[in-house]
This record gives structure tokens, C-alpha cells and sequence, in this order.
């Protein structure tokens, strides 16, 4: 059995208790579970219930394993799997403050620009037009950081625009590949 934890996350006492509970009797009935990731942001409470994201983090390696990319470390379930749930959270210490969140999301822009596949593009450009906005609102009111105030509506504002970049360095790429630059 693996809890994955990046370097970053850190398991609640809450969540600790809920995995020597799940594990009291043996081996669990499910091979994989879910929990929540919260963000603890620098400056205030970690952002429980919302914010976060929601990840296979416990599993039996002999069921399922993690990806070998650079780009995503999350896997599929393979078919008939249903996962458990865990419900106390991760707590994921993502940045020290914000020029560390910038620096943070413009690698990882980089990253995935230069390692996804190419998008085609009119829909880059139309992402670059049009989705800021987009990209900012999913974060703030789908994921609910208006819950965060003033710091939840800049850190959902920098992920958006970290997103962003994402689909500028796309573009970048596709009209260097065009001119044979690569």
C-alpha cells in the first residue's frame, strides 16, 4: 500500500487517524481511495471544503501505479475499480507566498506547453482571446475561493492567468514548429 504524497502535502491528523482506522482489521476492501487535497495558503487557515482538488493519493501498488510523465502524476482507474473515500484532507503547502506561486506556475506552464500535445491553432487563439475570464471563474466560483477573500480571489486570479500562459507558450510552440524553428 502507497499514501502518494508530494514533497509539498502533508497528512492532517484527522486524515491519519481516518487511515489507521480504515487499516485496523487489515487490508481495506477497496484497492484505491480518494481524499481531498486542501491548500494551506501562507498567510491564514488551510482552505478545507474548498479550493482543493480531490485525488487517488492511497492505493496498492499491486493494483495500480502512479505514471512515469512529467506532466501529470495522476492514473486511471482501471475498468471495475471503484474507489473508496477518505474524508479528512491533505494538506498541501503549494507556495511560500506569492513570487514563489508565480515562479511555481510559470515552470509548470512551460512544462506542459512544451510536453502536451500540440493544440491546434484556432483554439489557441481563441483561448488566449477569450479565456482568462474562463479560467479565472471556474476557479473562483466552481471551486469556490470566493470563499479565500481577498486571498482566495488572487491566488484563483494567478492560476488563471498561470493557465493562461499555458496556451500563450502553446501558441509559441505551434508558430515556431510552423516555421520549422524546432
Amino acid at each position: 500500500w502507497l499514501l502518494d504524497l508530494d514533497a509539498d502535502e502533508v497528512v492532517s491528523t484527522a486524515l491519519a487517524a481516518e487511515i489507521r482506522a480504515l487499516f485496523a482489521n487489515g487490508p481495506p476492501p477497496r484497492p484505491v481511495y480518494r481524499t481531498p487535497v486542501a491548500i494551506a495558503p501562507p498567510v491564514g487557515d488551510p482552505w478545507i471544503g474548498f479550493g482543493g482538488v480531490v485525488r487517488h493519493k492511497l492505493y496498492d501498488r499491486r493494483v495500480v501505479r502512479a505514471p512515469d510523465d512529467v506532466v501529470w502524476d495522476q492514473f486511471d482507474l482501471p475498468a471495475g475499480i471503484a474507489p473508496g473515500a477518505l474524508h479528512a484532507p491533505i494538506l498541501h503547502y503549494a507556495f511560500a507566498d506569492t513570487e514563489h506561486l508565480i515562479a511555481k506556475l510559470n515552470k509548470n506552464s512551460s512544462t506542459r506547453a512544451g510536453k502536451l500535445a500540440l493544440k491546434p491553432a484556432p483554439s489557441l487563439v481563441l483561448r488566449i482571446f477569450f479565456g482568462l475570464p474562463f479560467y479565472f471563474s471556474k476557479r473562483y466560483f466552481l471551486h469556490g475561493l470566493f470563499r479565500g477573500g481577498v486571498y482566495g480571489f488572487s491566488f484563483a486570479m494567478m492560476s488563471a492567468f498561470g493557465r493562461w500562459m499555458r496556451d500563450v507558450k502553446m501558441f509559441e510552440r505551434w508558430k515556431r514548429e510552423r516555421r520549422g524553428d524546432v
